[in-house]
């Protein structure tokens, strides 16, 4: 197909990338651990004008997908960051000749390259995986649904990619397929129309069409967020960011932006608030300083943040010249001229902070009145590469926690983990960590109890009382007997469930939701008699 052509061209842009893939080691060695990706947007095959949000919604799908199985893919914000970087303008579409320029800017492992295409009333879509290191393009592999499945074919094809990038990636498809499931079609291109048209006001139509479709759209609220706020409508897009859900891969930003949202609009107690939660997570310089800067507003001592942040960051002069005026306010003038004289140090042309040296400086007279003393400076910009760099710091010192302990406790700690994002609906996420467990220590009953949930809930019912009854024979597990009573509960086996419910109840007497399932078994029965 033409939709290749530019392969050979591609490969032809070799020579700067040689020694990375001199010095790569086996296919089998690497597989799974080269995981930054850059995934471009598909070609439109179809020849139909109106299917063209298609080509965005590929690598939207994809991405969230990849994220979720331990990838990290390079988002549509990362790829026009390329483009500028390239001299390129925003819309333009990479040719495949162009696709390795671009991920050596981005220094990607992986590129995917795809298309789409119609056949009859069905929808196909097809992609190939470039491996930059050792420049070698994969067979293509191929998804295909009805149209109105199109979601669900991109989590399809996902999952494909995934086993050629990842060949021992063992997350069941069923669990990529449950990934999309609850997102409605309508509502996604309302949210893909919304991040790529070129006017402003077009793009906010589509997105407050995508959230009125899907209300719980954190994706599409957090778009709309970014509008308001770039708009200056701060009241409209902090209420947008707090829709977004925690969740979310962008809830960090949403908590960021949400913050100065709100100081611009004087909520400075909420926007202490949203700085707080931000920092709890990643308590990064630029997080503290705004934070500090609402405690500030409310009439507080925020000089324990200032430091802090100054701390985290000691060459920027903002962070001094804050530190400056809350110590001045609350503690030492000499430590505070101090401070001052360090942010001038940093920036020798601040005039604010010279005219605010000299007044300090200068004599006092008694009858001159108080000074006005300026604002705190406020950081304006979220740094998504700082906030990802920190994550990726946080992500690799608990890998090398969990490598220093035993594989029993490893596993342990992976299942924990594991269960906390099946309880927070992220099913691909939990999967892979089950697994990991699994591998970590086959004997622990956690992990096959963990993975009989998600089974069950991905709707592989067999597979699910396999992984419970794996679990039991292991050791007592209140979660597996709970899987087995609902799965014996739906197939009408009532002994059975209640069987299995009272072994959970034995086990966790506690347990809220063994007392849910009783009562829920015993309803039924009731009326079956």
């Amino acid at each position: 197909m033409h939709v290749w052509a530019g392969t050979v061209l591609l490969l032809m842009l070799v020579s700067s990338v040689a020694a990375r893939a001199q010095a790569s080691a086996t296919d089998t060695a690497d597989a799974g651990k080269n995981r930054i990706l850059l995934v471009l947007p598909f070609e439109n095959g179809t020849g139909q004008p109106s299917l063209e949000w298609i080509r965005e919604a590929a690598p939207e799908i994809l991405d969230a997908r990849f994220a979720s199985a331990g990838f990290a893919p390079m988002n549509r914000v990362d790829r026009m960051y390329a483009l500028d970087h390239l001299g390129l303008p925003q819309q333009f579409q990479p040719s495949r000749a162009s696709a390795l320029k671009l991920a050596q800017t981005l220094d990607v492992d992986s590129i995917i390259v795809g298309s789409y295409r119609m056949e009859g009333t069905g929808f196909v879509a097809e992609a190939r995986v470039l491996n930059v290191p050792h420049l070698r393009m994969s067979d293509p592999v191929m998804a295909r649904g009805e149209t109105h499945d199109l979601i669900a074919v991109f989590d399809s094809l996902a999952w494909r990619l995934t086993r050629i990038m990842d060949p021992g990636f063992g997350v069941a498809q069923d669990t990529f397929l449950a990934a999309g499931a609850s997102l409605r079609l309508d509502a996604f291109e309302q949210y893909i129309r919304g991040i790529s048209e070129p006017d402003q006001q077009e793009r906010q139509r589509h997105l407050k069409q995508a959230v009125a479709l899907s209300p719980n759209y954190s994706s599409a609220w957090m778009a709309l967020g970014r509008e308001d706020f770039n708009e200056q409508q701060y009241e409209e897009a902090a209420s947008a960011f707090a829709k977004v859900s925690p969740n979310d891969s962008n809830a960090l930003e949403a908590g960021f932006y949400r913050g100065l949202s709100l100081l611009y609009s004087g909520s400075y107690v909420q926007a202490q608030e949203s700085f707080a939660g931000v920092a709890r997570e990643l308590p990064l310089a630029e997080v503290l300083n705004n934070e500090g800067v609402a405690v500030s507003r409310q009439g507080h001592d925020a000089t324990g943040l200032f430091v802090q942040a100054a701390a985290a960051d000691p060459n920027d002069a903002d962070y001094h010249f804050n530190l400056a005026l809350s110590v001045k306010r609350h503690g030492s003038e000499a430590n505070a001229v101090n401070e001052l004289n360090q942010c001038l140090k940093l920036r020798p042309n601040d005039a604010e902070a010279q005219h605010l040296l000299a007044a300090w400086k200068a004599p006092k007279s008694a009858d001159a009145g108080e000074a006005v003393e300026p604002l705190e400076r406020i950081v304006r910009t979220f740094d998504a590469g700082a906030f990802k760099q920190a994550a990726l710091m946080m992500d690799q010192m608990q890998a090398t926690r969990l490598a220093a302990l035993s594989p029993h406790d490893r596993a342990v700690k992976l299942a924990s983990q594991a269960k906390d994002y099946f309880n927070r609906g992220l099913l691909l996420e939990a999967e892979r960590l089950y697994q990991a467990a699994e591998a970590a220590d086959p004997s622990l009953a956690e992990a096959h109890a963990g993975l009989a949930s998600v089974r069950e809930r991905t709707g592989d019912l067999t597979a699910a009382r396999n992984e419970a009854n794996a679990a039991l024979r292991l050791s007592p597990s209140p979660d597996a007997y709970l899987v087995l009573g609902r799965l014996d509960m739906a197939a009408n086996h009532m002994d059975d469930a209640t069987k299995d419910v009272n072994e959970a109840l034995k086990l966790d007497p506690g347990s809220a939701t063994a007392k849910a399932l009783d009562r829920e078994i015993e309803a039924r029965s009731g009326k079956k008699q």
